[in-house]
């Protein structure tokens, strides 16, 4: 007996890739709905080898479904998710509205399974953010070692972090600078992204930090440990899929290159590529359709005494979006639903 599952928002960049990763990964599916709003009513999307007409999400009965996987932003979230955590349906939901309530497991299950035991609370469970979700996988096993004091970390994060009309951007203004003609203005961004790179994802803080970097800090600190303290630049970048990160990592306790890369080889989600050689490391193009988060460029910092830097690259939509909540709900089926 498998479960009943909706994808709400199932028109998007996300919850296609949703769909995708259910059927590549054969979860469990007695039944399955997808989702949209009314302007995308009735459009059609795949699901493994069948083509799913959207219903719509307003209108929808989620009473007697299992799970709901949520790629639909906060405000259509704060509208619908909690009518399907009433109806009995456990939501898993990819926006940020859920993320800080200490009510609602924030979870990365490669980095903390068990907190999907907490999900009873509100029958919710919330996906961390995108650029988040991929440093924690490598930051965990590294920490259970030699425990992590102080993380910096520089994001390249692709432009369909911004979504369909994001990298609709990237690809017209890109040709415009080819064809001198036409001229494309910013819409989705703050400046020109073609050829070009922008140190602002999200709105600005009093601080002077932007969300997403305030989001890198907040969400470590609850997935991975709440003394461990973070400092993020988070930069988009011309690249269409996969996101990247240089990342500094202080420890209480030395530890050495070669066995920090033994650890990470180990670690569940995780794929090491590090050759110190040309080519011996994972760009953004490498990684996009894959499951892994990869780790290359891993070598010690000589600068302070118990240091190394990484860099970390994963396909945002995968493992920073749509494969986290496909796998949050593998979790979930195994450790409190128990079906399937």
């Amino acid at each position: 007996m498998g479960y009943k599952v909706v994808v709400a928002g199932a028109t998007g960049n996300v919850g296609r890739e949703m769909l995708n990763i259910l059927a590549e990964r054969e979860f469990p599916v007695d039944e399955i709905a997808v989702l949209a709003s009314r302007r995308s009513l009735g459009t059609e999307v795949s699901f493994g080898d069948k083509t799913l007409k959207t219903q719509d999400l307003d209108t929808f009965d989620f009473t007697g479904w299992d799970i709901a996987l949520f790629a639909v932003g906060s405000g259509p979230t704060k509208e619908y998710a909690p009518k399907a955590a009433k109806a009995g349906c456990v939501v898993i939901d990819n926006s940020s509205l859920y993320r800080y309530d200490p009510d609602v497991p924030l979870v990365v299950p490669e980095v903390n399974p068990e907190a999907v035991e907490g999900y009873a609370k509100k029958n919710i469970i919330a996906n961390p953010n995108c650029s988040t979700a991929q440093m924690v996988v490598a930051l965990k096993p590294l920490h259970d070692r030699a425990k992590i004091k102080r993380v910096v970390v520089s994001t390249y994060q692709s432009v369909s972090g911004g979504g369909k009309d994001a990298m609709d951007e990237l690809w017209n203004q890109t040709k415009a600078v080819y064809n001198p003609t036409e001229e494309v203005e910013p819409k989705k961004f703050t400046k020109q992204i073609a050829f070009n790179v922008i140190p602002h994802i999200d709105v600005f803080m009093e601080d002077g930090s932007t969300k997403e970097e305030w989001k890198m800090v907040a969400e470590t600190k609850k997935i991975v440990d709440t003394k461990i303290k973070v400092t993020a630049t988070c930069v988009r970048v011309p690249v269409f899929v996969g996101h990247a990160e240089a990342i500094n990592l202080e420890f209480e306790e030395f530890l050495d290159e070669d066995e920090a890369r033994d650890i990470l080889r180990e670690a569940p989600g995780i794929m090491v590529v590090d050759k110190r050689e040309d080519g011996g490391y994972i760009t953004p193009v490498e990684c996009v359709g894959d499951f892994a988060t990869f780790i290359s460029r891993i070598r010690q910092d000589s600068t302070i005494e118990n240091g190394l830097n990484l860099w970390c690259v994963s396909d945002n939509l995968r493992k920073g979006a749509a494969l986290n909540a496909v796998q949050i709900a593998e979790t979930l089926g195994k450790r409190c639903l128990k079906k399937g």
